[in-house]
Order: structure tokens, then sequence, then C-alpha cells
């Protein structure tokens, strides 16, 4: 199904799963090469289609004091040697209307934060920009909700469409998953991913640092592909303690690969 939105993905044929993956941030060039050719070499080893993620800016932070980023044309010009080192498509948030164009110019997927779902402003400049449109579901927002997100784009003239699932508000400081949204979201006819990090996250902690539960994102992971999600979102770093965002609840780099042989076995049981 990904190649219908991306062609030249490299893998696009194979019945597996896509893999959106990469560190929360740009933190600079040399680390997120370094991600980028480690997740490549899994990646087409296993024949997974693989589009590296990173955002080149971070708008919804806890705290003034938190990283941002390091500024957006240059963290916007390394996603695109990225995609030009490697061959492999890349994936970055956008926040207000404006910046849909910018990023455009530099990287093959928009993607819209959780928080953002609803701004049909956005959702439409994304969309016309004819780039495939990552939308993730509102934390507050039921699956069935997210037709209208999908409405508004396809109404703007973008049929490239992909819906991520990230959990649900569960009290005040935990998400929950309802993997029943899964097939609810792909009954739109939309590729739907599992965002399996932030899915983890213990948002609003009085530290102001968001919190995390890694080490269940194989679980979170395995559920997913076991009901029918066509690609998976996991954030990942090679020291995830000292990554500038998001620590919390990233997947260690060294633990990729273990988990995506897992993944091709679950999801080639249930072909």
């Amino acid at each position: 199904m990904i190649n219908k939105y991306i062609p030249e993905i490299k893998n696009g044929t194979s019945q597996n799963f896509f893999l959106m993956a990469g560190p929360c941030a740009i933190e600079g060039e040399e680390i997120a090469l370094r991600i980028t050719e480690k997740i490549v070499t899994i990646t087409d080893k296993l024949n997974i289609p693989y589009i590296f993620k990173g955002s080149y800016r971070k708008a919804n932070r806890s705290r003034l004091d938190s990283f941002m980023g390091i500024g957006d044309e240059k963290a916007l010009k390394i996603l695109e040697k990225v995609g030009k080192t490697f061959g492999v498509p890349t994936v970055t948030d956008i926040h207000e209307s404006h910046e849909a164009e910018m990023a455009a110019a530099y990287v093959d997927v928009l993607q819209i934060p959780a928080f953002l779902c609803r701004q049909t402003d956005l959702l439409v400049a994304a969309a016309k920009t004819n780039k495939v449109v990552n939308v993730k579901k509102g934390q507050f927002l039921s699956a069935g909700s997210m037709k209208f997100a999908v409405d508004k784009i396809v109404e703007s003239g973008n049929e490239k469409v992909f819906l991520t699932d990230r959990g649900n508000t569960f009290g005040y400081q935990d998400l929950i998953v309802d993997y029943r949204g899964i097939p609810e979201m792909r009954a739109f006819n939309v590729p739907t991913v599992m965002d399996c990090t932030h899915s983890l996250q213990q948002p609003n902690q009085t530290s102001g640092v968001t919190g995390g539960k890694p080490a269940l994102i194989e679980t979170i992971a395995k559920a997913a592909i076991a009901v029918g999600a066509d690609g998976l979102f996991i954030e990942t770093h090679p020291d995830p303690a000292n990554a500038k965002s998001d620590g919390a609840n990233m997947l260690h780099l060294d633990l990729l690969e273990g988990l995506m042989k897992k993944l091709v076995r679950v999801r080639q049981a249930i072909l």
C-alpha cells in the first residue's frame, strides 16, 4: 500500500508494515545521519519500507526552557540531506499554516501533531502542498472522528493521507491505546499507523518534563501489527537519556533490529 503514496520508497512492494522512525527532534547533522544509516541497514535487511522521522522544531513544549530546535532552515536542510544521502523519504511536523509550504520544499511527508488535528487552516495548507499528510489522532478524540480530518484534506484536493494513533487521554497523566481504533480508521481507506512511543508518554508531570514507559514499546507494536496496522511510528536514539526531546519514551537504537525481526514474524503470521 505504501508505494501508492510514495512510489519511490524502497521495499515498497513488500508485504511488510512500513516504518516511520528517527529521533524526536533534529539535534544535528552527524547524529541524524548516524541514526538513519543504522535504520536503513536494518530495514533493507528485513525488506521494510522506511521513512526517516525528525522534527525540525518542537513547538509544543511544557516549559519555556525546553529544547525547541537548532534553527528551522538548518534542521530542514539536514532532513533534506538525510533523504538524499540514503535515498529515503522524510517526515517532519508542522504547527502553523505558513510552515506547510516551507517544510514541503525539504521533506516528503508533512505531519500534523495530535493537538492540532482539528485545525482546518493547517490541514488545508498541508493538503495544498500535494505532499503526503500524516495526521496524528488527538488524544482527546475517538478514532471515528478522524474521518473529518481525512475529509478536510481530500476535499482540498489531496488524497495522500495517513492517520496515526497515539493513544487516548486516561486521567491527567497517562494514555491508553484502544486498538479498536486501528480497523476503524483503516475503514476510511487510508494507511493507518501506530505511534508506539508517544502512546506510552506520561504527560503533564510536575517537573514539566514528560515521562514515559519505553519498556512497553514492544507490547504496543506487536498488538498494533496483530490488529492490522499498516505502519509503525517509533522514535529512537542511540542515547535516549541524553536526547534533547522526549527521551523518556524513546526506544534505544540498539534495540530496534531485534524488535523489527519479531514484528516481521507477527506480520507474516497474520497475512
